[in-house]
């Protein structure tokens, strides 16, 4: 095993675990003690893992940006939950935008899976253009940008010109936290504003938002609540939420 593929699955154990010992990973890993201190001081380094006594424990600090395949993999019931809602509401010949997060590729795959039709979808996330390849008798399109290691996302100020060129009919984004005061936030100043920017060219502007990320802020905004019009969730909010979102004419979808 690589030392990449060592340290992304003590990552993921991390994630699940929120801690881990040096002594029982050397034994899992079949390697030295010294060997997964070396990769735990290389997480601590990334800001993924923070020391503790014989190990580490998980960074909970909300800006810190996961490797994609981590994020992926995290939720990945809530995130299927969030895609199927999304995909009910896309008709065919629907002109779509998705940004770069993790849920935005499980939507992809659930309109794949409903046989949707004649549809356009403008993205700037790689792992998603590769999704619809080979999907037949839809147009995707590609922001362009510069390409941001780790989480297979194209961002930048080329990617706010593309999209601003175009209007379509739903833009759907995800966010690191939801405020009722700060609004909908993210931990990264180039996603916000082509985030933003996605929900600027669209009519149906879709906040697909995990139960995760309700009264989280993280460190840079992206709009506030009246710059959407739905949220979709994979849990029902507290009532509070639910009764902001009404005063705000936002709709607001989740399982039943």
């Amino acid at each position: 095993m690589l030392a990449i593929e060592r340290r992304n699955e003590i990552l993921e154990k991390l994630q699940t675990d929120r801690r881990v010992v040096v002594s029982e990973l050397s034994q899992i890993y079949d390697v030295s003690e010294e060997t997964i201190r070396r990769d735990l001081e290389k997480l601590v380094n990334d800001g993924y893992a923070i020391k503790s006594y014989g190990g580490a424990v998980i960074n909970e600090n909300i800006n810190i940006d996961l490797p994609f395949n981590i994020r992926k993999n995290r939720n990945i019931v809530g995130k299927q939950h969030i895609a199927s809602q999304v995909a009910d509401r896309v008709r065919d010949g629907d002109s779509i935008m998705l940004d770069a997060s993790s849920t935005a590729v499980y939507i992809a795959k659930a309109l794949q899976e409903r046989g949707r039709k004649n549809l356009t979808i403008i993205t700037n996330s790689i792992e998603i253009l590769i999704e619809l390849f080979d999907a037949q008798d839809w147009t995707i399109l590609s922001t362009g940008g510069v390409s941001r290691e780790g989480s297979f996302a194209l961002v930048g100020p080329q990617t706010d010109k593309m999209l601003k060129n175009y209007h379509v009919d739903k833009a759907v984004i995800s966010c690191k936290g939801i405020d009722i005061t700060a609004g909908f936030t993210d931990s990264d100043d180039l996603h916000a504003n082509n985030k933003r920017t996605m929900l600027e060219s669209a009519r149906d502007k879709i906040l697909a938002v995990d139960s995760s990320k309700f009264d989280k802020v993280a460190f840079t905004e992206i709009g506030n609540l009246e710059d959407i019009t739905t949220v979709i969730t994979d849990e029902k909010p507290e009532a509070k939420w639910l009764q902001v979102f009404e005063d705000s004419g936002i709709e607001c979808v989740y399982p039943e």
